[in-house]
């Protein structure tokens, strides 16, 4: 695919995670944390459309970066979306999903679909926030036998700090993000300019006092908002 298509392939799937995954609110994660907007990829990545781009915006990826893996795969069931998609457009990477834990029947195996030991393999999930599901996936990977060559999510949830998590379990393989919350935020509000919470000032913060703004129905600063 050339430069321009895969620019634009990156730019239609942002649209549809904007339209369809992106909701702003008040929302508790579960990393436990509250946020003020909730993201589900998988409104996306099991779109029609959206699998078809999801699917082509990792390969290109992962033909740039040159990794040249035989598998790609994830935790289930965030990645697995993901991974069909790859393995579907490319026509030749294969995938296999791992399990949150050993099955309790049968072969009792964790990793489903593609088990040849010592393949290169990428790492992929749906949204990275603490980043704990990417890195189960990453560590069974390697017990397994798989050699991680690379490490991938769909959207990086930046402000739970999870990046320097994921980083550290995936070295040497680098770990990189198509994109991160704020970009699908920016592109939702532009999309839904009336979808934005009305914020004004308020007498001080309910934690610090510091000057706060109002995202009902809590009095924050910007310290705190989150």
């Amino acid at each position: 695919m050339t430069t321009s298509n895969a620019t634009a392939a990156k730019q239609e799937l942002l649209r549809l995670l904007a339209a369809k995954s992106f909701r702003l609110g008040e929302f508790k994660l579960s990393s436990g944390g509250t946020s003020d907007y909730y993201i589900d990829c998988r409104l996306t990545t099991l779109d029609a459309r959206g699998a078809q781009l999801t699917g082509q915006v990792f390969l290109d990826e992962i033909v740039q970066r040159g990794w040249k893996p035989s598998a790609i795969g994830g935790l289930t069931m965030g990645a697995d979306p993901i991974v069909v998609a790859v393995s579907v457009i490319s026509g030749e990477i294969n995938g296999f999903l791992v399990r949150k834990a050993e099955k309790q029947h049968g072969m009792g195996q964790r990793v489903e679909g593609f088990r040849e030991k010592g393949a290169r393999v990428v790492i992929v999930d749906d949204v990275c926030t603490t980043g704990a599901s990417t890195i189960q996936a990453i560590e069974t990977a390697r017990e397994f036998g798989f050699e991680v060559v690379g490490v991938m999510c769909l959207v990086e949830r930046e402000e739970a700090r999870g990046r320097p998590n994921v980083e550290k379990a995936a070295l040497p393989a680098p770990f990189i993000s198509i994109f991160t919350a704020n970009d699908v935020r920016r592109e939702h509000i532009a999309l839904n300019p009336s979808d934005v919470p009305a914020y004004k000032a308020a007498p001080g913060c309910e934690i610090c006092g510091k000057p706060a703004v109002v995202s009902h129905p809590r009095t924050r600063c910007a310290e705190h908002k989150a």
